[in-house]
């Protein structure tokens, strides 16, 4: 095999994301649904014989991406760990928002790992490969893992679980936010408790510390059994973002599109540290679980699918994405 086109990278949005602890090393514990959606960045793969990695930028790339981006980290410690005398020109045509919150560059880190172990035959197991992308970032092992999940620890303890077919309007300010600001904040609250979910389970900080000691991966996890009710509890306004105030004082064009999409779909919420939100369609309650406006607009989408999309500021990105079923690389190792 010399190459592998068309590797799709999706990206994800938190449902919610509670901050429930902080470890002694300074980075704050979580709980949070990651769910994928069909928004993605392409990358294709050539095989050098000659050791070297190069990244070739498309024309249309959503921004202007550092010399030393995650998936050139990704293919050099890939490299180094594994002593493959293989290089590869990787093109990366870029089309999530950088500076959302909706971890493109996590998922272009996973899927370089995916690829090479494929184009270089190294054929490294899956929990191999997610050790390697926990030191590459906190969200890489959730995109190798390739299944929805309730995440927590720092984001490296995945419960895979199941989705329904859900429909969201996402928009992304000019303004990229910078994480380390965001966790940084004055503003930054704790959550008083855990998730507490029919069907979710109950982790204190001290668990936490034994599954982070022990490390945990979407294939190797014990499943979460979400009941119906834990089901309907969180598509009904399960929680909050606790980074989304800290995010508003920072960034004023996240409030400005957090009103945007409430005003058109009765509800709004923020995903990860932003500055993209999004809005849920279809389901008529918003994220505080109360009924979406039954006058004007109510949460559905009109027959012109895109009428939402007129008047917004032109430097906004914006798109209709749909929860995938799985991550489009699962089963690749």
């Amino acid at each position: 095999m010399h190459a592998i086109y068309d590797v799709p990278a999706p990206a994800k949005l938190n449902l919610f994301l509670h901050v429930v602890g902080k470890r002694p090393d300074g980075y704050h514990l979580l709980q949070s649904i990651f769910a994928l959606i069909d928004w993605a960045d392409t990358l294709h793969f050539e095989r050098r014989s000659d050791g070297q990695l190069t990244r070739h930028d498309g024309a249309d790339a959503s921004a202007i991406l550092p010399a030393d981006d995650l998936c050139l980290r990704a293919a050099r410690a890939l490299q180094a760990q594994s002593g493959c005398n293989y290089g590869a020109d990787i093109h990366l045509e870029k089309r999530i928002p950088a500076g959302a919150g909706m971890g493109g560059g996590s998922s272009d880190a996973a899927s370089t790992l995916l690829a090479l172990n494929r184009l270089w035959d190294l054929n490294w197991p899956l929990e191999k490969l997610f050790s390697l992308g926990l030191s590459l970032g906190a969200d890489v092992p959730f995109f190798l893992g390739g299944r929805h999940a309730f995440v927590e620890g720092i984001g490296e303890i995945l419960h895979p679980i199941d989705l329904p077919q859900m429909t969201f309007a996402v928009l992304k300010p000019a303004q990229s936010i910078s994480t380390q600001q965001i966790f940084s904040s004055p503003l930054l609250a704790r959550s008083n408790s855990v998730a507490i979910v029919a069907g979710f389970p109950a982790h204190n900080e001290a668990q936490h510390t034994n599954e982070k000691s022990q490390g945990s991966s979407s294939e190797n996890a014990k499943p979460v059994e979400l009941n119906e009710q834990g089901i309907a509890s969180f598509l009904n306004g399960f929680g909050r973002n606790d980074l989304q105030k800290p995010a508003e004082a920072h960034c004023p064009e996240v409030v400005q599109a957090l009103q945007i999409l409430e005003a058109e779909f009765g509800n709004s919420r923020m995903t990860g540290s932003g500055s993209a939100v999004f809005a849920r369609l279809n389901d008529g309650l918003r994220p505080d679980g109360l009924p979406a406006k039954q006058t004007g607009k109510s949460g559905t989408l009109s027959s012109d699918k895109n009428s939402w999309l007129d008047g917004l500021p032109s430097n906004f990105h914006a798109r209709i994405c749909r929860c995938l079923d799985r991550h489009p690389l699962h089963g690749w190792a």
